[in-house]
């Protein structure tokens, strides 16, 4: 049952009071109608005694309160679902931006969601390809895991989200593998090589994407990761998809929600941003998952710009205690011309123990894994020891370390953005730069591995 009221008191921004309301719910899908027929949306925000709080998800100006009607209509924001979504471009309130056909629902989903239960999640333990072999070789990705990656204004964190939308996919099941998009706060540009990456590469036929760009409303920023999960758990749990969800920028999403809280004006917490902010984080995050009985599985990778490139800052620091690891990306190696920029070594993936190994990826992956890191770390240490001793302060064998570490950051690393490389191709370039070391320095790696793979190529 619909209420209509025609007491619109007071707009202020994109803050509109309505009194005498009765039976107003928090977060209730809102209508607001003028006199001409227009019809402006929003949402409850607050609601005290017969007074409710709505903020709009588009501007106010030109709203004449004076004639407009309020209309609740009793349930809060949904996405209309149907596969017919894949392949399609969608803004962040769930309209088509593609200039395609509206949706023909099947259903209609709150976009919240349900919580998962607990004794209900199956535990995740296979591999994802990512075809980035900083990620599959060092920081395994796995089903139902959610890895965030920490980038920093000016790194092309945009093109590794590209890379890996277009080439990730579960090795042997590529049907059923698809891709939720959701790009929350970007600019025009960014929206137009996302699309067009997506359409020039064929990966949109696999997709489903959310474009909510900065000029939009901040609700709507709110929104758009909500549209896009409750699309994944559509296609995971009622289809039985295996749905990757990348999400970029999780800080604009964290911006827009301080921005409401100081409209609701709200105590702030930690550097302004509201005290709820982990719980928020969390209902985005725990969305992903594996559920025992159900084919599908949702595999979340956010990805979040620090600011300051503070990784203290609460949004990466908050996002690190909910999420299971972090890729992170270095300015540094950027600098250096290094593409992707994965700095590995404070990169962690804490389930990629239960993803790699003998039917899953390879029997001498987490042996050479192992190795690689502490042959890299010793390498940058005897670098970092040459440029302040100079290179006659190093022996013979630091000075190979040093060799590796550069060797290790433009063939293993710096593979570039169009360069999908499957598991084995990632293995065998791990062994190539093994075969620089002296074999008494392999302590990680089973000697059967030792004679079966080194030197192959």
């Amino acid at each position: 049952m619909q209420k209509e009221y025609r007491n619109i008191k007071e707009v202020v921004g994109p803050l509109a009071l309505v009194e005498g309301v009765d039976g107003v719910k928090y977060d209730e899908l809102v209508e607001i109608e003028q006199a001409n027929g227009e019809i402006r949306q929003g949402r409850v925000l607050e609601v005290n005694r017969d007074k409710a709080l709505v903020q709009l998800f588009e501007p106010s100006q030109g709203l004449k309160i004076s004639s407009a009607k309020a209309r609740f209509l009793g349930h809060g924001i949904e996405l209309g679902v149907s596969l017919d979504m894949l392949g399609r471009v969608f803004d962040g309130m769930g309209n088509p931006k593609d200039g395609g056909a509206e949706i023909i629902a099947e259903r209609r989903m709150d976009i919240n969601g349900e919580p998962i239960n607990p004794a209900a999640r199956d535990y995740p333990d296979e591999f994802i390809q990512t075809g980035v072999s900083a990620i599959d070789g060092l920081n395994t990705l796995v089903r139902g895991q959610k890895l965030p990656v920490f980038s920093m204004s000016g790194l092309p964190h945009a093109q590794l989200a590209a890379q890996i939308a277009r080439q990730a996919k579960v090795l042997g099941a590529e049907s059923k593998f698809a891709v939720v998009f959701a790009a929350i706060g970007i600019t025009y540009e960014e929206a137009d090589f996302f699309i067009n990456d997506f359409r020039r590469t064929g990966a949109i036929e696999r997709a489903v994407l959310f474009i909510n760009l900065a000029s939009d409303p901040a609700i709507e920023r709110v929104a758009t990761p909500k549209m896009a999960l409750t699309a994944a758990e559509y296609l995971a749990f009622e289809k039985g998809m295996h749905v990757l969800v990348i999400m970029t920028d999780i800080t604009n999403y964290a911006e827009a929600l301080r921005e409401i809280s100081a409209a609701r004006r709200e105590v702030p917490g930690r550097r302004g941003y509201p005290g709820y902010l982990y719980t928020s984080l969390a209902s985005l995050y725990e969305r992903a998952g594996k559920i025992r009985g159900k084919e599908g599985s949702i595999t979340q990778i956010p990805i979040l710009t620090m600011p300051e490139d503070d990784k203290t800052h609460p949004i990466p620091d908050l996002t690190g205690y909910i999420t299971e690891g972090q890729i992170i990306l270095s300015r540094e190696l950027y600098k250096m011309g290094c593409v992707p920029p994965i700095d590995v070594l404070p990169s962690l993936s804490r389930l990629k123990d239960k993803g790699i190994g003998e039917g899953k990826t390879r029997e001498d992956h987490a042996d050479t894994m192992n190795q690689l890191f502490a042959a890299y770390a010793h390498g940058k240490e005897c670098k970092e020891l040459s440029a302040i001793l100079g290179e006659a302060a190093l022996s013979k064998v630091d000075k190979i370390y040093a060799e590796f570490a550069d060797k290790f950051e433009k063939e293993y690393v710096s593979q570039g953005f169009e360069t999908n490389r499957n598991i084995e191709e990632t293995l065998n370039i791990g062994w190539k730069l093994l075969a620089l070391l002296p074999r008494s320095e392999l302590k990680r790696i089973k000697d059967k591995f030792i004679d079966k793979y080194l030197g192959k190529e």
